[in-house]
């Protein structure tokens, strides 16, 4: 009788290695079917969800975000990722956590609770991977990150929008004005910290290095990759991609989309070339799926989160 697992190894695998063998179309849906538990212990890295849309200015939606892109993971778990050709289960500890728990109704508890969460998965030692709800999570999730890593990180950041809008008010609940309030607070160095694929306006970006969507489009992904790695080098770095910096073409379901975006293969190959950053932590946000067409929008969030496993997996098989 075979010992390879047939069906939800989301709650059957013994082991947090390995992959089991699914239907696509059925089962429990972790992402990419890692195993649901709150139990840290050997865990590389902890996926969960923050399913807040409570920052929005345009559409909100983003709420259904961390189910969608686990329900668009299931197929990439069928096979090995391209173009890695490997299964990065078998090296790396991956769990998913579920997701962060807030009172939506006590808007002042929210940033709290999701700070919280976040100390208690960095406690344990674990990477996380964060998939949103709207792009304010990223600054609750950056504090614990600065205290777990020292600050200032440094910022990689993919969107349409610089959310570097200024906002002076501690309690805000805002998804354009959180890194603002991270280059103010010191938790991220605009000097060593870019971002890729704006194309809204701003007076004042603060000094970080941006690599707009015109920009990409004219010297394409490998000249962006060069670019982040010469900005960012070696110094720990923090991972944001607001899924609207992609074209609405490959990503209309998300809350504030704007043309002229990046295509889902630019975004992708120059992630995949971010081996040598020392990544971490990380986030994928802003997929809102009311709005989205055929899944395609949760299907490039899940195809980013998992390069983005891929990318820990190499750096652990490098001893790094």
């Amino acid at each position: 009788m075979s010992d390879i697992l047939h069906g939800d190894g989301a709650i059957r695998r013994p082991t947090l290695h390995g992959s089991s063998i699914e239907n696509t179309y059925a089962g429990v849906l972790s992402f990419m079917r890692r195993n649901y538990t709150r139990d840290l212990n050997g865990v590389d890295v902890a996926i969960s969800g923050v399913p807040l849309d409570l920052a929005t200015t345009f559409r909100s939606g983003a709420r259904l975000g961390p189910s969608a892109v686990r329900a668009a993971s299931v197929q990439i778990a069928e096979l090995h990722p391209y173009p890695w050709g490997f299964d990065p289960f078998e090296t790396l500890a991956v769990a998913d956590y579920g997701d962060c728990w807030f009172d939506a109704h006590n808007p002042l508890t929210i940033k709290p609770a999701i700070v919280e969460h976040a100390r208690t998965i960095l406690r344990s030692g674990a990477k996380m991977l964060t998939f949103g709800g709207d792009h304010f999570i990223t600054y609750p999730l950056l504090i614990a990150h600065a205290e777990k890593y020292g600050k200032p990180l440094s910022l990689i950041h993919f969107d349409a929008h610089c959310d570097t809008w200024p906002d002076d008010h501690p309690e805000s609940l805002n998804h354009g004005t959180m890194f603002y309030k991270a280059v103010k607070e010191g938790l991220i160095d605009p000097k060593t910290s870019v971002q890729v694929g704006i194309r809204t306006w701003n007076d004042d970006f603060l000094g970080i290095n941006v690599l707009d969507a015109a920009w990409v489009h004219e010297n394409g992904p490998r000249a962006a990759r060069e670019r982040i790695l010469e900005i960012v080098g070696e110094r720990p770095a923090y991972l944001t991609f607001d899924i609207d910096c992609l074209d609405p073409a490959f990503a209309p379901g998300t809350g504030t989309p704007v043309a002229g975006g990046l295509s889902s293969a630019q975004a992708l190959a120059i992630v995949r070339g971010l081996e040598a950053v020392n990544l971490v932590g990380a986030d994928v946000v802003e997929v809102a799926p009311a709005y989205d067409q055929s899944e395609i929008t949760a299907l490039a969030a899940a195809h980013l989160a998992c390069d983005l496993l891929c990318l820990w997996r190499q750096r652990k098989v490098a001893g790094k």
